[in-house]
């Protein structure tokens, strides 16, 4: 499977290499950039969480469902603890953006893609539980940390976001086995297809932004990606692979969400409330290139640990 993954991320870096070109070369600029991002997080990826859950009903994946629900909410409570322990409150130190960082991952953009490639359409339908999980805690936990001040009115306007109506309709089809007419199908299949180039090149022209040699510098940067990418998914592979009763689609599914680069919001919500959006931008790039070979890693301690525990 790391062999798998490996492939997979090559890829993802290639199309990341092709947003890049598209940006230096002012083929897609900054203001389209960000309309392609709403294109993707708004239209293309709740397109393919819906059409994961166009599947025949069984009562397997619905008590895997519900479990990866149970485990995602305990997974990203104890990341949140973690990150509180490894990144210290320093005075000059962007300590909210780094916990941030350390905690949320792209688990839309990189996950998905990554997941639906491996698992096909069973993964993505696990997947969903995590994000749904995901959505509710970073618009709550996530909001605070970031703009110092509880907001708790986010939390309703997450219910109304594309992404979670996909979930609730996506549910109501697969319980009610409702199944699309063949041309609507094949046309969301369509859209579902292009979600991996689009996600990456997105992606890339936002790396093309970043001041790269001002970010190497940084050592900061190494130290919260290395949280994130390895320290932290190694942490929480070790209580996956010791309980019982849990399948490996259900576990690598999760453990792929959480290792999965530092998430894009935090660059968003920097802006918004007047955060060092700068050095969370640095802290995506970096994290996005590294992922290709920290998350091959992962899931090969995850499988050499499932053999030795």
């Amino acid at each position: 499977m790391a062999s798998t993954i490996l492939y997979k991320t090559v890829i993802m870096l290639i199309l990341i290499g092709v947003g890049v070109i598209c940006a230096k070369t002012k083929l897609i600029s900054e203001t389209s950039n960000k309309d392609l991002s709403k294109f993707v997080l708004q239209v293309v990826n709740p397109v393919v969480i819906f059409m994961s859950y166009q599947t025949e009903y069984r009562s397997e994946l619905v008590k895997n469902l519900l479990l990866t629900f149970v485990i995602s909410a305990a997974v990203l409570g104890a990341v949140i603890l973690l990150s509180y322990g490894f990144v210290r409150g320093k005075q000059g130190r962007e300590t909210e953006i780094e916990r941030f960082s350390s905690v949320y991952s792209n688990c839309g953009f990189m996950g998905i893609p990554l997941v639906d490639a491996i698992y096909h359409e069973e993964g993505v339908f696990y997947l969903t539980a995590f994000i749904t999980v995901f959505n509710l805690v970073v618009w709550t936990h996530g909001v605070i940390l970031i703009s110092g001040k509880k907001d708790f009115k986010q939390v309703v306007k997450v219910f109304y976001s594309p992404t979670i109506i996909a979930i609730f309709l996506g549910l109501i089809t697969f319980f009610a086995q409702i199944k699309l007419p063949s041309a609507l199908a094949d046309s969301l299949g369509f859209i579902k297809e292009i979600n991996t180039p689009m996600a990456m090149i997105v992606s890339g022209v936002t790396i093309a932004g970043t001041n790269i040699p001002k970010m190497l510098k940084n050592y900061r940067i190494y130290y919260v990606c290395l949280l994130k990418l390895l320290v932290i998914p190694v942490i929480i592979a070790v209580p996956l692979v010791l309980l019982g009763g849990i399948e490996e689609k259900v576990r690598m599914t999760i453990l792929i969400a959480s290792a999965a680069p530092p998430a894009a919001m935090c660059t968003l919500l920097s802006i918004r409330y007047g955060r060092n959006s700068v050095y969370a931008s640095e802290i995506f790039t970096a994290g996005t290139i590294l992922s290709v070979v920290t998350l091959p890693l992962v899931v090969k301690a995850t499988e050499y640990l499932t053999k030795i525990l």
